[in-house]
């Protein structure tokens, strides 16, 4: 009698442990979310040493869209300049307030090799500078002062932690509206951002 009893509990254990583990896997992960956007506008005002100002185009990448809320959002841009809801202001006109929790690096490879944030590379915008690196050669661009043309570095990456402490990664294609192949500053109107990006929807996943 006792043994029959004692291999009806085992069986129990077995039974409930296994249904722990089926509970367990029950809610699978999201899917990594892949998407373009194209000829995002971010006009400024100023620049070529005037006084730089205009509101800031805000992204948010669980929406995949611009938005004008204060706090919904991760990325802006004016200009070349690419902020992140995230640390503190530089101190130039009309920046948003940061209310977020966002940070960014950039990494040199493809989107495709770029798998996994590396976590501690990421820095907030602070009164020193902001997290992407402004000016040509510094960040995401190359400046021709002879033709007046910006053109994205080949090879780099941007990594970005959302304002929620998600994980997107970005490849800039073009500062050209409608993004042609080989802009001319003379026809061609600046300002309008093509990218890819990648966006992980999971909390606390680090791999894309």
């Amino acid at each position: 009698m006792k043994t029959i009893q004692l291999v009806t509990l085992v069986t129990l254990f077995i039974g409930l442990a296994s249904c722990s583990n089926d509970d367990d896997n029950t809610t699978p992960l999201l899917e990594v979310e892949s998407q373009n956007v194209t000829n995002l506008y971010a006009p400024q005002e100023g620049g070529q040493g005037q006084p730089i100002s205009g509101q800031f185009t805000k992204f948010d990448f669980e929406t995949g869209q611009t938005t004008t809320s204060e706090t919904d959002w991760d990325i802006a841009f004016r200009g070349t300049s690419i902020i992140v809801n995230g640390g503190v202001s530089l101190g130039t006109t009309d920046e948003p307030e940061r209310t977020g929790n966002a940070a960014a690096y950039i990494t040199n490879g493809t989107m495709a090799s770029i798998t996994e944030v590396n976590t501690a590379s990421l820095v907030q915008d602070a009164a020193t500078g902001y997290a992407i690196p402004s000016g040509s050669g510094n960040g995401w661009y190359l400046y021709d002062s002879q033709a007046f043309l910006i053109t994205p570095i080949a090879g780099k990456i941007l990594v970005f932690k959302t304002r929620n402490g998600n994980y997107a990664k970005v490849e800039i294609l073009s500062y050209y509206k409608d993004a042609p192949s080989n802009p001319d500053t003379t026809v061609d109107e600046s300002r309008y951002f093509t990218f890819n990006y990648v966006y992980q929807p999971n909390e606390s996943v680090t791999a894309f």
